[in-house]
């Protein structure tokens, strides 16, 4: 293998339609790579001119590389294809809307070496627009709560996430079949092997917010089919496919928040709970109709 694929640590970035999210991304992880570091970028098979600006964006850096998922259209399907195409000890998740300050990469792989740990969270700070809608005002507070999800829920988002390739080797990759939710049960797989898993608190990146009613509605059926997903293919973890999982109320209001913020805030989040509800229902349709036949196939391993 090359010595771009042999460095001690790879970040794999996956990206879909997203010419400037992709752009911004590489920007920020540009400066920071070196022989013991380098970025794969997975395509997952875009249809507008994302790939072409990919390769125009890394075409100066020789630590840096472009591949493709094209098989199957899921982010965690694209991440699977990077990890496979590096033997890296450490992978580094970052998605392609994010950024990161100049000395991220030195900070994480500090506290990820001297804590010992094998899963890591990064801290996400979440950017709002000028002007922000009361859509980006509600992501804003209630997105990202890190720590939160690994003390109560055992896993980190894809986003921000550190792991030892050695686990990978271990437990499987991420489960390919999962439109939403991959994070979280390949978190708990890594739990319930006894890894350690630790959040870098003082390791901060940033995610920019959802600004519209649309892109919370989107992102929120999504979730909801991916939880019944979970319970699809795995409902010893999970349970039976057929009732959804009750919120976990972790993305609850801030009682310091204004009355009228409150208020506003509670009842888009009733508004999408309902949402969540709509895409769970949608995927247990396909359930009960036994359109979905990848139930036995698991995730896959890294050989």
């Amino acid at each position: 293998m090359s010595e771009q694929q042999t460095a001690k640590l790879s970040i794999i970035v996956p990206v879909y339609n997203d010419p400037a999210g992709a752009s911004g991304t590489i920007e920020s992880l540009l400066p920071q790579l070196g022989g013991d570091a380098t970025l794969t970028v997975v395509d997952n098979n875009s249809n507008d001119d994302t790939p072409h600006v990919v390769a125009e964006c890394i075409t100066e850096s020789d630590q840096a590389t472009l591949c493709f998922e094209q098989e199957r259209q899921s982010s965690y399907a694209a991440r699977n294809t990077g990890t496979q195409e590096t033997d890296s000890e450490i992978l580094a998740f970052v998605d392609a809307d994010m950024t990161v300050p100049d000395d991220w990469l030195e900070s994480a792989l500090h506290e990820f070496e001297t804590t010992n740990a094998d899963y890591m969270g990064c801290n996400v700070e979440l950017t709002l627009p000028d002007n922000p809608t009361l859509a980006a005002r509600h992501d804003h507070h209630t997105g990202f709560p890190i720590e939160q999800y690994l003390e109560y829920q055992q896993f980190v988002p894809t986003c921000c996430l550190f792991v030892r390739r050695h686990v990978f080797e271990d437990v499987g990759l991420f489960d390919h079949r999962l439109t939403s939710g991959g994070d979280k049960e390949f978190g708990n797989r890594v739990h319930e092997a006894g890894y350690k898993m630790h959040f870098a608190e003082d390791v901060t990146m940033s995610h920019p917010t959802r600004n519209s009613l649309r892109a919370l509605i989107k992102k929120d059926r999504r979730v909801g089919r991916g939880l019944c997903q979970l319970q699809q293919y795995y409902p010893e973890r999970y349970g039976e496919p057929g009732i959804p999982p009750r919120p976990s109320g972790i993305k609850s209001p801030d009682r310091d928040l204004p009355t009228s913020d409150r208020a506003a805030f509670s009842a888009l989040s009733t508004f999408l709970t309902g949402v969540r509800g709509l895409g769970y229902y949608r995927e247990y349709l396909e359930y009960v109709r036994g359109s979905n036949n990848e139930a036995n196939s698991g995730p896959p391993t890294l050989e």
